[in-house]
């Protein structure tokens, strides 16, 4: 059995899996032999409007966003995207 996996990415607009899809990132360790992510509805969009919806298509969830409070002061400073979360699929390639 080849095992190989694919990970994702997704960045939300607040801390839940329900919440809008602002950034994603695709790594896919089958060197395309895999599944393919689902088309955007918008050209360059994300894969799925929500974590929810990749969970839907049988993604799994790794790790999601730590939930850290601004320091006093930073409350409106842009920085990174705070709510990550780590998604995986794991596919057969035998």
């Amino acid at each position: 059995m080849t095992v190989r996996q694919q990970v994702l990415y997704l960045w939300m607009d607040g801390a839940s899996l329900d919440d809008r899809v602002i950034g994603w990132a695709f790594h896919d360790g089958t060197q395309g032999a895999g599944p393919p992510l689902p088309d955007s509805k918008t050209p360059g969009g994300p894969p799925y409007s929500s974590g929810v919806r990749a969970l839907e298509d049988g993604w799994m969830l790794l790790q999601s966003a730590q939930l850290i409070p601004p320091a006093p002061g930073q409350e409106h400073v842009n920085s990174y995207l705070e709510y990550e979360f780590v998604l995986e699929r794991r596919i057969d390639l035998s």
